[in-house]
Order: structure tokens, then sequence, then C-alpha cells
């Protein structure tokens, strides 16, 4: 979840020289569920309404539900407001579905404002992880304390590594030859987006 009440976004838009591209933004503030939403369809390159459901409750981790009343308007708004723009793709099993996938002044902003933020976001979620493990740890009785501090450390150097692991290094994916979508699984067969396939069946079928 981004940090914050609003991001406010307009002196952002006169600092970047391509001032032409956000001439269609309506919107000069966002949520940080907005925002976040945003981030989500980024890192998906395209993303349809319900896969960006399931990837939004698995960004909260069960701290937020996220349901199709809250999220479809929202990406109707920001739709609306040109940071989205919508396809439709023939999916795997054959119906069209719409795709979400982010303007180029969508782009422009999320990239500007990660970038002037992230020291600061990663300074706040250093503090609150400690602040966290410490009232957690004092919760339990002085003869489980050891046991329980060796248990969030495991889990803090376990989270780490999948984090570490999980940033991206630069080096390019591999992308759809149909849609272009990234495609992060190199095991994948077929496109998640559009259904192409990416690579010959191993199955010899």
């Amino acid at each position: 979840m981004w940090l914050g009440k609003f991001l406010d976004l307009e002196k952002d838009m006169e600092k970047i020289i391509k001032k032409e591209l956000f001439r269609d933004i309506k919107k000069k503030k966002l949520t940080p569920l907005e925002f976040t939403i945003i981030e989500s369809i980024y890192q998906a390159n395209a993303i349809s309404g319900y896969d960006l459901i399931q990837k939004l409750d698995n960004h909260f981790a069960g701290t937020w539900k996220a349901t199709s009343g809250t999220v479809y308007p929202i990406l109707s708004k920001l739709k609306y407001n040109r940071f989205l723009k919508i396809r439709e793709v023939k999916s795997p099993i054959g119906p069209l579905k719409k795709v979400y996938s982010l303007t180029e002044a969508g782009e422009e902003i999320l990239k500007l404002k990660v970038n002037q933020n992230f020291s600061k976001q990663v300074d706040f979620i250093e503090n609150f992880l400690t602040e966290l493990a410490s009232i957690y740890i004092q919760s339990f009785d002085s003869k489980f304390k050891d046991e329980q501090t060796k248990k969030v450390l495991d889990k803090l150097k376990t989270m780490f590594d999948r984090v570490l692991k999980n940033v991206p290094t630069g080096r390019a994916l591999n992308k759809c030859p149909n849609c272009g979508t990234e495609i992060d699984n190199v095991e994948a067969v077929f496109c998640a987006i559009c259904g192409a396939q990416l690579r010959a069946d191993d199955s010899g079928e």
C-alpha cells in the first residue's frame, strides 16, 4: 500500500519536459489505493480486472480485501482521467476480455513519483517492521521470547531474501510476440493475457 494521504501530481507534471503528454490528464491528485492500483498494473504490463483483484488481495496479504465493487469504479475513474487505457484481447479459453494498461502519461507519473519517494518509503517500511517485530516479541511471556525472536528473525530473513530475488536486475524479460506483455515465467507455454503460444508444448502432442 502506498503511504500518505494524497499524491499531488500537478507540480510533478510541470517539471516533466513532455508537458503535452499530460494535456488530457484531468485529475491532479491520486489516493494511495489509486496509486497502488497503478503500480500493480504497471508491474503486470497489462491485466484484466479479475486478475488485478487477485493481485491486490495478494499485495495486501489479508489486511484488506479487494472487491469488484471497489476496484472497477476506480479503474473507470483512472481510465476517464487518462491514466489507463483498455483493450479487448482473446483469453486462453476463448471469449474476449478487457485488459488494462497504463497510458504513457500514467507511466511517466508513476516513475517520477516512485523515484522521488523511494528512499522515504523504504525507511518507513524499515521503521514499521522494527516496531512491529519488537511489539510482537514483547507480547509473549519471557520464557517464550527467545523462541519467538528466532522465528521473527528467520521470517524477516526469508522475506528479504525473496525481495532481493524478485527485484529486477535489469535483464530483459521475454515478451509475448502477439500482445507485447512481459513474461516473467520462463516455463509459460501460453500468454496469460492474450493466450498466444509462447513456445512449443513439451508434451510432444
